[in-house]
């Protein structure tokens, strides 16, 4: 039997909760999850009540930034001249955005 999954509190969490999400949703939150630095569940629980998430740089949340800012770079530089790039991206730089100004102390 697996140990008991308990939170900073010492509650014990034993109700599952789920939802669907679409494949580029699943995309997006999956990217979000990655740059947070937390669990996949963390992240989820925090976000759905409504709590900052509160990003420690550590070097695979850097990694993931990195891969990610990459990913970016590569999608705004296939857009042709005028064309506006899709809204997905401009919440994923947004994002990265919040987060950067996070790391450096700002409050934007």
């Amino acid at each position: 039997m697996s140990a008991k999954n308990v939170d900073r509190h010492n509650r014990f969490r034993n109700i599952t909760v789920g939802f669907r999400v679409s494949p580029e949703e699943n995309e997006q939150l999956n990217r979000a999850v990655a740059l947070s630095g937390l669990p996949k569940q963390e992240y989820c629980y925090r976000k759905c009540m409504n709590r900052d998430i509160i990003v420690t740089p550590n070097p695979r949340m850097f990694k993931a930034m990195n891969v990610h800012m990459i990913s970016i770079l590569k999608e705004l530089q296939r857009l042709s001249p005028g064309e506006n790039p899709k809204e997905e991206l401009l919440e994923d730089i947004a994002l990265i955005t919040k987060m950067m100004n996070g790391m450096k102390g700002e409050t934007k």
